[in-house]
């Protein structure tokens, strides 16, 4: 149904070496895992799924890393949350009409706080910044 919530619980972050000539920066984002969590919505409980995330920008040929570990709350039906977890179990497949809003929620959260982050080690940005050309 929707990201009710999302956070981070590790960040961790290196420079090893100084940033000269071509780098390569690869974003990746994966779901670790999935378990059933309580909120406690007014005076009633509601489960919902915890997806456990890890974000890596990866600064090529091994000059960084920034690491982003974190977890999205993903308010469901009930009816599809045991289903959703017994095929996570099962083959670790999440539906995609799920899968692409918590991936995009992922990302739109790490990216933003990657940015920040390599700013600290003077890193180049993980991800492209927009540029003024300008014209005659």
């Amino acid at each position: 149904m929707t990201v009710i919530g999302i956070g981070f619980n590790k960040i961790s972050m290196e420079r090893l070496a100084p940033v000269v000539g071509k780098i390569n920066i690869n974003n990746n984002a994966t779901v670790k895992d999935i378990d059933k969590m309580e909120l406690n919505v007014g005076n009633k409980k509601q489960n919902a799924l915890k997806f456990t995330f890890e974000f890596k920008a990866s600064y090529e040929p091994n000059l960084a890393h920034i690491t982003l570990e974190g977890e999205v709350v993903w308010l469901e039906k009930e009816s599809d949350t045991e289903k959703i977890l017994k095929d996570w179990k099962k083959d670790k497949k999440i539906p995609k009409e799920i899968m692409t809003p918590v991936i995009n929620a992922i990302l739109a959260k790490s990216n933003i706080e990657a940015l920040v982050l390599s700013r600290e080690l003077n890193l180049p940005p993980p991800i492209p910044l927009p540029k003024v050309e300008a014209k005659e």
